[in-house]
């Protein structure tokens, strides 16, 4: 009777009001375009290409169906050279002073190895890069500036968690600047 009850029960009439009340957020908030889905909002992607924002870096590759950490300690020197070139990359890629102050979530991989988010502060680390990159004049410059302000979300309630920049979303704004 539990496993009827909580192994086929339950998930059907969760999925279904799920699929009621919250029908984007219930099949991934997945983005389209042209026909095609492009992405998700809720699971980070690799961006690897100089015109576009980079997300967080990730142990899983973005592989929703292995995510995790990279089980690595902080003592591993392993995982201490990773951090150190991925720092010495965001330093170099985006022509800033070698003592730079580089945000957390840029040089250390998210738990999960999924998260769609950074802080505003990368968002604007990356900037000159990705504006150098498409070519950007003074107002296209001031054009992605207004789309990261708009994209930053608060924190949820005013408490929770920290100011964000969902970074598909910031690629697909800073893709439609014409």
């Amino acid at each position: 009777m539990a496993t009827l009850l909580t192994g086929i029960i339950y998930p059907v009439v969760v999925t279904v009001f799920a699929n009621l009340l919250f029908r984007e957020k219930a099949t991934g908030s997945l983005i389209r375009s042209n026909g095609l889905t492009i992405g998700s909002e809720l699971i980070g992607q690799s961006f690897d290409s100089l015109k576009y924002f980079w997300s967080r870096p990730s142990s899983a590759e973005y592989n929703p169906m292995s995510s995790g950490g990279s089980n690595l300690g902080p003592l591993n020197p392993i995982l201490r050279d990773e951090i150190s070139k991925r720092r010495e990359s965001f330093i170099l890629k985006n022509y800033l002073n070698p003592d730079h102050k580089i945000p957390s979530e840029m040089i250390f991989a998210s738990g999960s190895g999924l998260d769609p988010h950074i802080s505003p502060e990368a968002a604007l680390l990356q900037f000159k890069r990705v504006a150098k990159e498409r070519g950007f004049d003074a107002e296209m410059e001031s054009r992605l500036a207004e789309i990261i302000q708009n994209l930053t979300e608060d924190r949820q309630f005013f408490i929770f968690g920290e100011p964000r920049i969902n970074v598909f979303q910031l690629n697909l704004m800073t893709d439609s600047l014409k």
